[in-house]
């Protein structure tokens, strides 16, 4: 299972740390983006547009840390998506052993980009899965979603990354997102190839736009 401590060993000489404690993108300036309206309440999907926004500017540090908040809004989602369905109590056998293990990885990844981005990480959005965590075939389903938007976004920025340390990192996390896809897509009982671990032979990456309307498309993220 991924770990805080394997990740830490990319980041032995603290090369991440400091990306995200020294570069220009500070936590006060994407809210202040995100903002809507004349104080009004902060969406959890104007930060990451907001986020996405940020990371346009071509390589640098501060490009690194608008990717890495993108990702940790990501992984906000999937963690806050498979403990709810926990709570729920309506999954059983390698249903329920998969959706552990993935909430397990997603803490986990969660954890190391807040601590890897210090005080530069965005908040943690609010959620509301509704019925997608309310049934086996929901929750198969979008857990299918979700997993290969994660795929392709983590490829869709890895390329923009300048930071070797972040890049090794991105990739250590991609891997394990690319596993939680074939799981799920394993345990789904489609039959075909649509249904196989490996539905196509190249994953096409998605640029953040489009992974941003993915995600508010959803629903999910309600504030």
């Amino acid at each position: 299972m991924f770990s805080i401590h394997e990740l830490d060993q990319i980041d032995r000489d603290g090369a991440l740390q400091e990306t995200g404690e020294k570069a220009g993108v500070t936590r006060a300036s994407l809210l202040k983006r995100a903002a809507i309206g004349g104080g009004a309440a902060i969406g959890g999907t104007a930060i990451f547009a907001s986020v996405a926004g940020a990371a346009s500017t071509g390589p640098s540090k501060t490009q690194d840390v608008a990717i890495l908040n993108y990702a940790l809004t990501l992984e906000y989602l999937e963690e806050a998506f498979y403990l709810d369905v926990l709570k729920n109590n309506v999954l059983k056998g390698d249903l329920l052993e998969f959706a552990k293990v993935a909430a397990a990885d997603e803490t986990a990844h969660r954890a190391f980009l807040v601590k890897a981005l210090g005080t530069k990480a965005v908040k943690k959005p609010k959620f509301n899965f509704g019925a997608a965590t309310q049934s086996e075939a929901k929750f198969t389903a979008t857990s299918i979603a979700l997993e290969d938007t994660g795929v392709s976004a983590y490829a869709g920025q890895g390329p923009r990354l300048l930071d070797k340390k972040v890049v090794a990192a991105a990739l250590s996390i991609h891997s394990i997102e690319a596993r939680h896809a074939a799981w799920i897509r394993q345990l789904s009982g489609v039959s075909g190839r649509k249904g196989s671990p490996a539905p196509v032979p190249f994953d096409v990456a998605k640029s953040m736009s489009q992974v941003l309307a993915v995600v508010k498309s959803t629903g999910f993220i309600v504030g």
